[in-house]
């Protein structure tokens, strides 16, 4: 993990395009990210320097997109695990970039997220700075999630078939999922 780290550090200081999309900076919006808590949990986020860390190794083009189109800073996030013995939401974390920006690791051919097709005069993939809040008081699990599927109306995560690692929430979700956690 260190190693890792270090290496996209150095890979920052890239000469790479950094221009975002200017967005509207209006209300705030509410997402769900998930990460698989072996590779990079919610305690790894709380550890990075400042708490605060890279979104690296999106591949998706809509995920991409939603950083790209969508997110602005201060925005709220569940960090959801992902690929683990109990998914679930486990803390809050905030979009701490002002915008979307290239992903250094997409031209790094040590990197698992690297991606020959893409170069730095035209990069393919963004991401956002994530900055750690707080843990939940509880986990809040994918099946309890799906126990409250009324209430949560047409909840991403709970959709049959979706996979993406990035997906909006609503404000009512939001409230909603945040009051479940001290009951």
């Amino acid at each position: 993990m260190d190693s890792t780290l270090g290496r996209r550090r150095a890979l920052l200081r890239l000469d790479l395009p950094t221009e975002g999309v200017a967005r509207d900076t209006g209300a705030m919006s509410y997402w769900l990210m998930k990460s698989e808590p072996e590779v990079f949990s919610l305690d790894h986020l709380k550890a990075s320097p400042k708490g605060t860390t890279m979104w690296d190794g999106i591949r998706n083009y809509q995920a991409r997109n939603m950083m790209r189109d969508d997110m602005k800073k201060g925005d709220q996030v569940f960090f959801y695990h992902s690929n683990c013995k109990v998914p679930g939401i486990y803390g809050v974390a905030e979009i701490a970039s002002m915008h979307s920006y290239t992903d250094p690791t997409q031209f790094d051919p040590t990197d698992g997220h690297y991606d020959p097709a893409s170069k730095p005069t035209d990069p393919r993939w963004l991401l956002v700075d994530l900055k750690y809040k707080r843990h939940l008081e509880r986990g809040i699990t994918l099946a309890e999630l799906r126990e409250h599927g009324g209430e949560l109306g047409d909840f991403a995560l709970t959709r049959r078939g979706n996979r993406l690692s990035i997906m909006p929430v609503s404000e009512q979700q939001w409230a909603y999922i945040l009051g479940l956690e001290n009951t």
